[in-house]
């Protein structure tokens, strides 16, 4: 048995895949565009017929820069992040809207997790510290839900460093 068919017979302690949260579906995107696009045609038409045409050409400018937004900002939905913990090793990997992956394998025993907390608003950053180095993660999540995150991402190092415990059959 190789050293990477152990780790996969390890069993997963935690894993979990963060994605940002939007809160405008597709199908309100289409209603939103259609009644800001019928308003600003209408406005525009009153304009364009009391002889101030290039508004009327400022209101479609409003419309197309509202739109390409909302699809930049759907494609940036496409990012993630996925947290993988065995007891030997804690796997991060983030996934950029465009594709790109980036990696890292951090041993579980020699990892912190650490936070930036604001006193108003909760925890701005997380933080994974090992030899010096610094990884920030979940950073598409809100406070409550980062405080939450960090408390299983917690509990499930503890397990780690405290070992797997299995049960005879």
């Amino acid at each position: 048995m190789t050293a990477d068919n152990a780790t996969e017979l390890e069993p997963t302690i935690f894993s979990v895949v963060i994605t940002p949260h939007r809160s405008l579906p597709r199908a309100g995107f289409l209603v939103l565009m259609a009644a800001f696009g019928g308003i600003s045609f209408i406005a525009g038409m009153v304009f364009l017929i009391a002889g101030a045409w290039p508004v009327f050409g400022f209101f479609g400018l409003d419309v197309l820069l509202l739109y390409w937004a909302f699809k930049l900002n759907y494609r940036h939905a496409d990012a993630y992040e996925e947290v993988h913990l065995t007891p030997s090793k804690l796997r991060v990997r983030k996934v950029s809207h465009r594709g790109r992956v980036r990696e890292w394998s951090l041993n579980p025993l020699w990892v912190r997790l650490e936070k930036i907390v604001h006193e108003e608003f909760g925890i701005e950053r997380l933080f994974l510290v090992s030899r010096g180095k610094q990884l920030v993660i979940a950073s598409f999540l809100g406070p409550d839900e980062k405080a939450t995150f960090a408390q299983a991402l917690g509990n499930a190092l503890h397990e780690a460093r405290r070992g797997v415990t299995r049960t005879a059959l």
